[in-house]
């Protein structure tokens, strides 16, 4: 069709999209056909219909963020560069959800960035350090930051925009740790948007119900997605063989295992238990491929989870 121009989903709502054409400008659109397959960051091929759009054709698609347990599939964004995972000293952070959106992002080969929030607090911010050693050692990029202290001063936003520049990245985090306060940091404009957003696709609280696609820089080069809080992260669309694979530090050790089909549970001659170590490894540990006790208690505890939801 000669008349379909390319965009960039920004927004959505229901039925209700806001796609940015290549010159930046802003219209309403609407998904042909009865179900709504569009979610934010997808490469859209759209027309105009008065004045509104309608959206042709989506793309093909580099991956898709999304979590799913029994009752529904939700999808975050479509072709990203990062997950930024933002976890504070205080409150205490959940372990289980921070592996469950890493395996999520490992699943689709989307690199994960974890920022740890509140670097003045003490002795909470030491404990919240020790307990991110594990995903130093597998390879994760752990950064503190601090914002809105006491003093007033800020610490690590330097080095974390230099870690988002020319990347579109995925913010995820919990209520209470900082996430709006680091949006609206990054992005001045972030709450005038919201606010636009809001009213065009006439959505209500449109900063906890949706994602929603902010430009860091004038050229339109670094994206910033601020997602909604979750308490729960599903995992059901990964296979329970599939978990170990995406975790690093257990995928590590695979392939010496003595049965080729082991659930890394209880087989004899499983690598993976043999690098189980007691308490948390440290940095000076003689076992390379050392896995802590905590990581390997959630895999066992995932790999439990997954399997029940495939008896039924």
């Amino acid at each position: 069709m000669a008349d379909l121009q390319p965009g960039l989903v920004v927004a959505a709502h229901g039925r209700h999209c806001l796609v940015e054409s290549t010159d930046g400008e802003r219209r309403i659109c609407h998904p042909r056909g009865k179900k709504n397959a569009v979610v934010v960051g997808d490469r859209v091929q759209w027309q105009v219909t008065g004045d509104e759009g309608s959206i042709e054709r989506v793309d093909p698609r580099h991956n898709l963020f999304y979590r799913q347990d029994e009752m529904r599939t939700k999808s975050f964004a479509a072709n990203l560069d990062q997950v930024l995972v933002l976890v504070a000293a205080d409150p205490e952070f959940s372990e289980s959800q921070l592996a469950r959106a890493l395996i999520a992002a490992q699943a689709e080969r989307i690199d994960v960035l974890i920022v740890l929030n509140k670097s003045d607090l003490q002795p909470a911010f030491d404990r919240a350090w020790a307990r991110l050693g594990p995903y130093r050692r597998m390879g994760s990029t752990v950064l503190p930051l601090r914002l809105n202290s006491a003093d007033g001063t800020e610490a690590g936003l330097d080095e974390l925009q230099h870690r988002l520049a020319h990347k579109n990245t995925l913010v995820l985090g919990p209520s209470g740790v900082g996430k709006s306060t680091l949006v609206n940091r990054l992005v001045p404009e972030a709450r005038a948007q919201t606010g636009e957003i809001s009213r065009a696709l006439n959505s209500g609280k449109h900063t906890t119900t949706s994602t929603t696609w902010y430009w860091t820089d004038t050229t339109r080069q670094t994206a910033l997605i601020d997602s909604p809080g979750f308490q729960e992260f599903g995992l059901n669309h990964i296979e329970p063989m599939q978990l170990a694979h995406l975790m690093p530090d257990l995928n590590a050790t695979l392939g010496n295992c003595r049965f080729y089909n082991c659930t890394h549970l209880h087989e004899p001659g499983c690598a993976v238990v043999a690098h189980v170590q007691q308490g948390e490894p440290d940095q000076a540990s003689t076992d390379a491929l050392a896995i802590s006790e905590n990581r390997y208690r959630l895999y066992r505890e995932l790999f439990a989870e997954l399997s029940d939801k495939r008896r039924y």
